[in-house]
Formats: structure tokens, sequence, C-alpha cells
């Protein structure tokens, strides 16, 4: 088959590989309909993420048909179904909790003390995201092995094309987490940093859950404007200073929650995160954290942080005083996206939830190296890239 392996730093190709076979009775097999490129996929082309090895399959974003499963599997050859990004086993303790982004048998054994070493617990696993999460190939690629497809896939009913429920593997889910992170109450004020996909998505969870305001910081005009269709003001942070814009915004008291929808790779010249660059480029640090620098800063006291973005190691001034001192709650941690999907389905469905808005650019899988490079390269107008196996052959361009 074909798939878009990992090469190197800035070094993605669509390389011929084995078929993916089924190892384990409740494993299925889809053959991919649509996969996109995450903004965490980035972190792997910009070589941010430790224990990635050449030849890595790429990609946690998928949905497509069921073409074999194991006896174990509850689902059936020809069922369409969303793959979540996470590789939950259903039955561990933190399964039990529903929080399925920690369950402790995703990640094979013999690659948790890695996760341990780095973190305290092992990480859960992870498709396509480094052998720190299980070493698992990823979904940018023409068939896919699922493990535990008795508990992560959802059956996608019949008359609903691919675009309406693709970010139901991951971003939509993340954004629904994220302002449900951040504890919101009738008539608040929420400060969102990032107008990327997780972002633009919790911005409409804001709302969804009763938001008053939604104040969307960023410094692409596009992304910015597509905040603004859903009702939230902006700061442009290349124009103006947004902590001094949030407080006046906001009669000097501060947002009741802020999100941090930006992570590891914060963009911007200001002097934290020019330190942080350079501790980044020696190796004297390894995430620049600007953002939630600045969103702690600027919540008002006794507010809500929720934390959706990507950090993957050591941070450098983080400003443990003002969260203290404020009184401040934080909420984070990777997604529980089996948890989400029968009801963020549900808000497709009956069209409480729009997710095509946020596509840009549709691609043939076998350009996908493309793709990585545009949405690296021109985060304004690549907002987002969906890559559809054999697309070129079906349609002749490119859209």
């Amino acid at each position: 088959m074909r798939a878009l392996a990992w090469h190197g730093k800035h070094d993605v190709r669509v390389d011929t590989v084995d078929d993916p076979e089924i190892l384990n009775p409740r494993d299925c097999i889809i053959k991919v309909t649509s996969t996109a490129i995450c903004g965490s996929d980035l972190h792997l082309y910009d070589d941010y993420i430790p224990t990635m090895k050449a030849g890595d399959i790429l990609g946690h974003e998928f949905m497509g048909e069921v073409v074999e499963v194991g006896a174990g599997s509850t689902l059936k050859k020809g069922q369409r179904v969303v793959v979540p990004f996470t590789i939950s086993c259903g039955s561990c303790y933190h399964c039990g909790k529903h929080q399925y982004s920690a369950c402790d048998n995703g990640n094979p054994a013999d690659n948790q003390d890695i996760g341990q070493e780095l973190y305290g617990q092992p990480m859960s696993g992870l498709f396509g995201y480094s052998h720190l999460t299980g070493g698992y190939a990823g979904g940018q690629a023409e068939y896919v092995r699922v493990p535990f497809s008795d508990v992560g896939p959802i059956v996608i009913p019949d008359g609903i094309e691919d675009e309406k429920v693709l970010f139901l593997s991951d971003i939509l889910p993340t954004g629904w987490q994220a302002a449900e992170n951040a504890d919101i109450e009738p008539g608040d004020t929420v400060a969102v940093w990032g107008c990327g996909p997780v972002g633009l998505f919790a911005i409409q969870s804001a709302f969804l859950m009763g938001a008053e305001r939604v104040i969307a910081i960023d410094h692409f005009p596009r992304r910015l404007e597509l905040a603004k269709t859903f009702g939230a003001e902006t700061i442009n942070f290349e124009e103006t200073k947004t902590y001094e814009a949030l407080m006046q915004m906001t009669g000097g008291i501060g947002p009741d929650a802020v999100i941090d929808a930006v992570g590891l790779e914060a963009h911007g010249f200001f002097v934290d995160n020019v330190i942080d660059q350079i501790k980044a480029s020696t190796f004297l640090g390894t995430d620049r954290i600007h953002s939630i620098r600045q969103a702690i800063v600027a919540c008002r006291k006794g507010g809500r942080v929720s934390m959706p973005a990507v950090y993957g190691g050591i941070v450098d001034k983080f400003p443990l005083g003002a969260f203290m001192e404020k009184g401040l709650t934080l909420k984070t941690g990777q997604t529980h996206v089996q948890h989400y999907l029968p009801g963020l389905l549900a808000a497709i469905i009956e069209g409480k939830i729009d997710t095509t808005f946020l596509i840009s650019h549709r691609l043939d899988l076998e350009e996908a190296p493309q793709g990585y490079k545009m949405f690296h390269d021109d985060q304004n107008e690549v907002t987002k890239v969906v890559l559809k196996p054999g697309f070129g052959a079906r349609s002749g361009d490119v859209v």
C-alpha cells in the first residue's frame, strides 16, 4: 500500500509499504477514505517530538471503510467508521472512568519505559505519533490496523459525507473538551489563544456552552476572520498588546476563563518567546510557552485555565506565583475522544455543529508532502488539509 512516512525534519515521503494485518482478535483493518493533517503533526514535521524513527507512518485523523475484522471486533465489513486518535482498551482503571486518553493498555509494554522516565507514568497509545505513544502506524495511508476496534471507532450512518464527520477523530472533541475544561458558566467571557483548528472549535464550543463573549487571539488574518464568523471578538497580537487589550475589553478584571490552543511552538517576537527559542535551539529547553504564560497572567483572579495545546517537555519561566496568588485552576491533557463521540456525532447530524468550514485544501494522498509544506509555510491561507487516497484519479484536479 501507499503511506506517508517520516524520514527526518521537514522530510516526509509517500512510500510503498506492507499492508497491515490483523494481529489481535480485537483488531480491524480499515480502508482509508479521508485523513487530515493535524497542527500537532507539524511538531513531528519540525522534529520537536522525540522517539520518531525513519519510516514511521504518520497521521491520527482518519476514517474509512471496514474491510477486515478480528474475531473479537464488534464491527462489520462495509461499515464506515471514524477512528479516535487515542488507542484505548475500554477496560482498564482509566477507561472505566472515561479517561480514555490515559489508558494503561493502549501503549505496548515494551514502549512504556520511555514515558515512565519522561513523565512519571507511561503515555497512552496514539496513532502515528512517535514510539513514545506506541509506535503505531498512522492513518495517512491507504489502509490502517485499528487495535481495540470494539472500543474506539464510531459507526457513521449512511448518507453523511466524510467531511462532516472526519474531525470527530481529534480536533472537534479536542476543542469541545477544551471548552468543557474551562468550566464555562452563562455570561462568561472566554479568551482563546490560537485560531487554528482546535482553537476555532473551542470558540464554537464555548458559545454552545453558554459563553457570552469569546475573544480570539492570533496573528493570521484569515483565521481571525473565521473566528468572527462564530461571533468572537478578535485581537491581532502583531497589531495590539494582548494583555492591555484584554484588560480594556473586560473592565480591568480579565477573562473568566482562558484557553491555550497554541502549544510548544508559540510564535511572536516577544522577549520571553525569543529566549525560549534560543534555549530550544541550543538544547537548554524544549518548549516555547509564551501563550500559556500570557493566558495565566491575563486570566481574572479565581478564573479557569484550559490547556488543550501540546507540550512535550521542560519549560522555563512558568508564572507559578501568578497562578497560585490568583487562585487559578488548570485542566489539560490529551482528549478522551471516545467519551465525546456519540454526543458530537448527534450534534453534527442535528446541524448544531459545522466542521466543513475549516477545510481549505483537498489533496490526493500522493500529494501529502506538498500538503505538509503548505500547512507549515502558509498557516494564514491553509487552515486544514484533507487527504483522500485516489482523489486525483477521481477528480482530476486539486481543490
